[in-house]
């Protein structure tokens, strides 16, 4: 079992523009009403990054600035884990039409944007940040990968880490291989002692074998949660929200789970 505290989060998605935003709903406080994802552009990044930003560049740094200004901590001070199932999907179908046709010249945007760390690149970019940076992918089990590797890097390294989780769709007709609903991020600061900006702590254990796995109650959120690889994170920020020590469990690969309890601070 490993131990950690939140200090930051972020959050982007359908009708969830923002933590503080959305906190009110995660909590069972307030309706959830669905409507697109407010993606834009982070002012963290120069003029010319933000031309080359697709939408899970977008993602990554709109959730990863809002648990740093929360946090209250420097954006280069941290190391960060990004993961995803994807990447940036739309790049992908791009570059897939590209070599179905001739010629096949892929730019050097489109190629330095394909490869699973761009997010990552962007960010230290924006961050200013020299800190040690994993990227991650593990099908649906993405963003528990994600926070085993960040809760490992905070307990044995006693490091200070932001988790970034995100995911957008495919275009067709890739979506209809791999169908994911819509874009969502999240993001974390995590670290191993507790201060005064901790919200709470969070005691996770991988676990082998199948349980039960903690649902959303509102259905919409639910239908998010199953549609979207990153959003398997919402019962955990819906805990966090309530400010309730609550125990949760989520899916991960191979027929195991993550068990994770969550106490206010």
């Amino acid at each position: 079992m490993m131990r950690l505290y939140v200090e930051g989060i972020g959050l982007l998605g359908p009708g969830l523009d923002g933590w503080s935003a959305s906190r009110a709903v995660l909590a069972g406080e307030a309706a959830y009403v669905a409507a697109p994802t407010n993606l834009r552009a982070s002012d963290m990044l120069p003029a010319a990054e933000r031309r080359r930003a697709g939408v899970p560049i977008k993602l990554a740094l709109t959730v990863g600035q809002e648990a740093f200004l929360q946090a209250g901590r420097e954006t280069k001070s941290a190391s960060t884990v990004f993961t995803s199932s994807g990447g940036d999907n739309d790049n992908v179908h791009a570059i897939n039409g590209i070599l179905a046709t001739a010629p096949r010249e892929v730019s050097p945007t489109r190629f330095h944007n394909s490869v699973h760390n761009a997010a990552a690149g962007y960010w230290c970019i924006a961050a200013g940040s020299h800190e040690p940076s994993t990227s991650l992918c593990a099908y649906d089990a993405s963003f528990v990968a994600g926070l085993l590797e960040s809760a490992t890097q905070v307990v044995v390294d006693d490091a200070v880490v932001a988790l970034v989780a995100y995911d957008h769709s495919y275009p067709e007709p890739l979506h209809s291989v791999r169908p994911i609903t819509t874009s969502f991020g999240a993001a974390l600061i995590l670290t191993k002692q507790q201060s005064a900006k901790s919200l709470a702590a969070i005691e996770v254990e991988f676990r082998s074998g199948k349980a039960p796995e903690t649902t959303m109650k509102d259905e919409a959120l639910e239908d998010l949660r199953k549609g979207v690889p990153a959003a398997r994170v919402l019962p955990l920020l819906a805990a966090l929200a309530a400010a309730k020590t609550t125990q949760i469990s989520i899916d991960y690969l191979e027929g195991n789970h993550l068990d994770i309890r969550v106490t206010p601070c």
